[in-house]
């Protein structure tokens, strides 16, 4: 990274820490509760553990802190699994190690990245016959919704359920946008708008396009609409958790890696991790 990036990238981090953790990632949560540094969600079965700074906990005191929250999270039922989202650059370096010690699993490594929504606006032409359009705000979306968990399901090889996406857009009324590109009546390429709301900031998530489409510019075409649907809501910065496929896309339209997250997933035994 050059010189004046590096100083940009840490602007960035600086953003991301400060608009995009702790209480603007419980927005959503049916129940908040704190614990010293911590922010415990609950959204419906599941649960998320946010921070910003653990506080210079280490040694002991962290591991109490971490025995405390799964205690916490085993004592409610309706709990199946709970993530506990690491970052690369925060402290101590041996909390991954603490948490698969309790009984975490890590789950894949992914990349922040962050930058001005503009210079993700650019116009990409699109392969003959390929369409985009946004499918939330339809009267009766169901269809179409149908669809496109179909096309997640196969871009990412996971299972992903229609109700997934009903439930996103319920909980994230007017914040969240759905847009899909489609070729020949099929679902091809799937992703969400998500405005962060009291930041500058909109999230890019779900991008994802199944395989016998990839490499022809689709993605790309999908971020750029998604981009210039966030400029017109007046936001400033987008950013994403990227994958290997979706990274040096992102970076070639101006995003910067800022840093790393890893979830750590703690499941109650006899449950399979919720998507």
């Amino acid at each position: 990274m050059l010189p004046d990036q590096t100083e940009l990238a840490r602007l960035l981090l600086n953003v991301y820490d400060s608009q995009l953790r702790e209480e603007t990632e419980m927005l959503s949560a049916t129940r908040v509760d704190r614990d010293g540094p911590l922010w415990r969600g609950t959204f419906g079965t599941r649960g998320f553990v946010s921070y910003r700074d653990l506080g210079g906990l280490t040694g002991q005191a962290l591991d109490d802190l971490i025995a405390r929250t799964v205690e916490f999270y085993a004592s409610d039922d309706q709990i199946t699994s709970f993530e506990w989202k690491t970052r690369g650059h925060d402290a101590p370096a041996d909390l991954p190690e603490r948490l698969l010690a309790q009984g975490f699993q890590a789950e894949e490594q992914e990349t922040v990245m962050l930058g001005e929504a503009r210079l993700l606006a650019e116009h990409i032409p699109l392969p003959a016959g390929v369409r985009l359009r946004r499918i939330d705000q339809q009267p009766e979306p169901l269809a179409d919704l149908t669809r496109a968990a179909a096309a997640q399901e196969r871009a990412f090889g996971t299972a992903f359920g229609v109700q997934d996406f009903v439930r996103q857009l319920e909980s994230k009324r007017g914040l969240l946008e759905l847009w899909v590109a489609e070729a020949r009546g099929d679902v091809i390429c799937t992703g969400r708008l998500e405005v962060v709301p009291g930041t500058e900031v909109a999230g890019l998530w779900g991008g994802g396009t199944v395989p016998e489409w990839r490499g022809q510019g689709i993605y790309r075409a999908l971020t750029a609409e998604r981009a210039r649907s966030a400029l017109a809501r007046g936001v400033r910065f987008l950013h994403s958790d990227s994958t290997e496929f979706s990274r040096p896309i992102l970076q070639r339209s101006g995003l910067l890696p800022v840093t790393t997250t890893t979830p750590y997933i703690w499941t109650r035994t006899g449950q399979e991790p919720t998507v």
